[in-house]
């Protein structure tokens, strides 16, 4: 498993197979377990055979880190929230241009915490943008692309925010209050409703192994079983 956020060219080998392409997103609110999960994938997808390039949003590449730093540093709490938005889909480019689109093109399965719909659920959502504004600059950066799985871990908010809170100081978002957080999970809820045929909702208020097995048993009926392996 790839360790370290950032790409390289080593990283965007082409996997071993003629198999094509798989691009996965895991999303979920604060404290929702998505690290914890995403390793676990990871490590099951190479007992399959399936060595996927992971990496994050915002980030993924040494300018698009920066960004996020930009994004997630409790200094910069008077940042606008235009400003936001477009540093957002600024490291998004990056990220897509140089890492994501680089490694499917060559066969290469993608696991990559949070993806467009942490925008919609963060910065539309918790922020109140328009949709709109928002699809505009996704049609622009992404050109169409979509992931082929979102795997949504859910948790009531008090309880996340809890988990969250115990890691570390908070950062930028991290600080919201209660009902910035509430508008977040409602937006992904609408969005799991919405893109039922691409987003598996899960209940992240589960034990991490049942959590884990509904993980995979969604990416496995999901994503064509035959690709797999065993």
């Amino acid at each position: 498993m790839n360790t370290d956020w950032r790409s390289d060219d080593g990283l965007l080998s082409a996997q071993s197979g003629a198999h094509p392409g798989r691009f996965i997103t895991l999303e979920g609110g604060e404290g929702a377990g998505k690290t914890t999960q995403l390793r676990r994938l990871v490590a099951w997808l190479q007992e399959q055979g399936v060595d996927p390039l992971v990496t994050r949003e915002p980030g993924g590449t040494a300018a698009a880190e920066r960004m996020r730093g930009l994004l997630l540093d409790s200094a910069n709490v008077g940042l606008s929230i235009d400003a936001e938005l477009l540093l957002v889909f600024a490291a998004r480019a990056d990220h897509l241009a140089r890492c994501i689109e680089p490694a499917l093109a060559a066969g290469r399965w993608v696991v990559c915490d949070r993806f467009t719909d942490a925008t919609y659920a963060y910065q539309g959502g918790g922020r109140g943008l328009e949709r709109s504004r928002i699809e505009v600059l996704e049609r622009f950066v992404q050109r169409g692309l979509q992931p082929d799985l979102t795997l949504l871990l859910d948790l009531p908010v008090a309880q996340g925010l809890a988990r969250a809170r115990q890691r570390s100081s908070p950062d930028r978002f991290e600080a919201e209050d209660l009902a910035f957080f509430e508008r977040v999970r409602t937006a992904y809820r609408e969005i799991a409703e919405r893109s039922a045929d691409r987003v598996c909702l899960i209940r992240a208020d589960q034990t991490e192994e049942a959590v884990a097995a509904e993980v995979k048993a969604c990416v496995a009926r999901r994503l064509l079983a035959g690709v797999l392996s065993r």
